[in-house]
């Protein structure tokens, strides 16, 4: 039996297990020529999810201390309310 190199056609005289072994053997080489693209999408990827993870935790650690800030303003607000305007009669 002849190996069948870079063709890719198998010998209809090939038994199950060897066209198993040359299908993985092609998927080996498929992964092999495309392992380089792979890492690099994955790379991608992985920083955009960070990327997004880091500006989320960023907005919502900046949107609490705005709220903070509010709360602090609202407080101030409300004393001022109860205490009245000032004016030269209350001051």
């Amino acid at each position: 039996m002849a190996e069948k190199g870079a063709e890719g056609a198998a010998e209809p005289s090939l038994t199950a297990a060897e066209k198993q072994l040359l299908r993985r053997r092609q998927e080996l080489d498929y992964w092999k020529r495309n392992a380089a693209r792979l890492r690099s999408r994955n790379r991608l990827t992985g920083l955009a999810i960070g990327a997004f993870v880091v500006g989320m935790f960023s907005y919502t650690i900046l949107s609490v201390r705005q709220e903070r800030i509010m709360e602090e303003m609202d407080d101030e607000a409300r004393i001022h309310i109860i205490r009245g305007p000032r004016t030269g009669a209350n001051s």
